[in-house]
């Protein structure tokens, strides 16, 4: 038997049932993923498969450049651009028998087979026959961006975007449609991150270009936000995303936020506290703005970002030196969405930690603003970065079932940057049937009411997300 075989992942005859006769045949809405719009829209065709899987300009797979830089593979195969494709990909076809018990050994050999049709486990040995296979295959039209997006059956992709983006290749996209829906989603951490002032006032140009207006004030951020907000709202946009260390909710008067801001344009960089207050106070009017709009919003709190700094020199941001940061998510947290309690703007919301450890934490501050109009009003989302591994994705749906409802949980997501992602989805599926499978074999649930747990696990595949958003 194949290594990936039909029952992957699953441990008893329960969840191989409710895999095969209800999580399989799921379609996949990916609500939050870094797929690059242009490409999509332009219908990428790729060189070949280290493009695809490994380095496409200064993109590439940050997981796998971390496996490989600790495999001994030097930085010239990965964002050093000094190598052929063909020698890249061979440096990971020697890291890959090394990441065993890595989510990166599971992926890998999901991706060749459920897009490539390859069975054969990928080594030294067997490493230019699987690469002039995969390149063959990714001549051919059937091979494109769109048509592996539609592989997966696919219903809806959620980009990740800037509020200065002018979303033209959205628009094309919807102009010339793939039968897959691709959607805008608002990411508007540029406009919020005032500690480098020359950075920003370019920023704000650009922002300011996009709104068709100059911003010499936090007033007048707003109502550039505010217009760009409105546009993304026209082009089908319905739910935002931010990545932070941590939520913010100082005390703050609207002086002072001017005063701030008005600083950063003459160049002055703000101390600790007024990049607090400034913060706190562009978040909230944020959350106000996707309440107005009637949007979902999404928080992935707990990264500490670009950590090595003689490498962050080098090869810039997103390149594998990030980590998982250790603060107090609580106390913020808890003022933030108390306060948007209080004026009847909270949103819906979903929230994503980063340190396992703050998996209740981050749980039940979700289900302490539940208000009992939307199911799953707010959540705990699925296992995110560095926690999208299968002892993650557990624990994740350990906390969510045992302090709240898994059964309204919106499930999984590619947050990824790579056009075959998508068995990711199909991992996570098999994780969920072998925890629901395994409870139902030991008595923790009951047998007789499997009709019901079958439907619950197509829910979570994708019915609650459906229902959630409302695309």
């Amino acid at each position: 038997m194949t290594f990936i075989n039909p029952d992957f992942m699953l441990q008893t005859e329960t969840a191989k049932k409710l895999y095969h006769e209800h999580a399989e045949k799921m379609p996949i809405i990916d609500y939050h993923c870094h797929l690059v719009p242009q490409q999509i829209a332009e219908n990428i065709q790729f060189r070949d498969i280290t493009q695809l899987w490994l380095v496409d300009g200064h993109y590439g797979d940050h997981y796998k450049w971390r496996a490989m830089r600790a495999n001994g593979v030097s930085e010239d195969y990965l964002t050093g651009g000094k190598h052929s494709a063909w020698e890249t990909f061979q440096k990971w076809a020697e890291t890959v028998p090394y990441t065993m018990r890595n989510p990166l050994y599971h992926w890998t050999h999901l991706e060749l087979s459920r897009v490539f049709g390859i069975e054969k486990l990928l080594c030294p040995a067997t490493a230019r026959e699987i690469f002039e296979e995969c390149n063959a295959k990714l001549a051919t039209p059937e091979f494109r961006g769109q048509a592996l997006i539609k592989k997966f059956d696919v219903q809806v992709v959620c980009t990740t975007d800037d509020p200065a983006d002018d979303l033209r290749w959205h628009k094309m996209i919807a102009q010339h449609p793939f039968g897959v829906k691709v959607i805008p989603a608002w990411r508007p951490d540029c406009a919020m991150a005032i500690e480098r002032p020359e950075f920003y006032k370019a920023y704000l140009k650009r922002l300011g270009e996009a709104a068709d207006m100059e911003i010499n004030s936090f007033a007048d951020l707003q109502e550039a936000l505010k217009k760009r907000h409105d546009y993304f709202a026209e082009n089908g946009c319905k739910l935002s995303d931010h990545g932070l260390e941590n939520f913010y909710s100082a005390d703050y008067k609207e002086i002072e936020i001017e005063l701030i801001f008005k600083k950063v344009l003459l160049g002055i960089a703000p101390n600790p506290k007024e990049l607090e207050k400034f913060r706190s106070a562009f978040l909230h009017d944020q959350a106000v703005m996707d309440a107005e709009a009637g949007w979902a919003q999404q928080f992935h709190i707990g990264a500490i970002r670009n950590n090595n700094t003689k490498m962050f020199a080098e090869v810039g941001a997103d390149t594998g030196y990030d980590a998982i940061h250790d603060l107090d998510i609580a106390t913020a947290g808890h003022r933030f969405f108390d306060r948007l309690t209080r004026e009847d703007k909270l949103a819906k919301t979903i929230l994503y930690c980063l340190n396992p450890k703050d998996n209740a934490v981050m749980m039940t501050m979700a289900y302490t603003f539940n208000d009992g109009t939307v199911p799953g009003k707010m959540q705990f989302g699925s296992g995110w970065w560095f926690l999208d591994q299968e002892v993650g994705m557990r624990r994740q749906m350990d906390s969510l079932s045992n302090l709240g409802l898994i059964s309204r949980f919106v499930g999984m997501l590619t947050d990824s940057r790579s056009f075959i992602s998508y068995p990711r989805h199909e991992y996570f599926r098999r994780i969920l049937c072998d925890v629901f499978g395994k409870d139902v074999e030991q008595g923790k649930l009951p047998a007789s009411e499997m009709d019901f747990i079958g439907r619950m696990i197509e829910d979570i595949c994708y019915n609650n997300a459906k229902n959630y958003f409302q695309f």
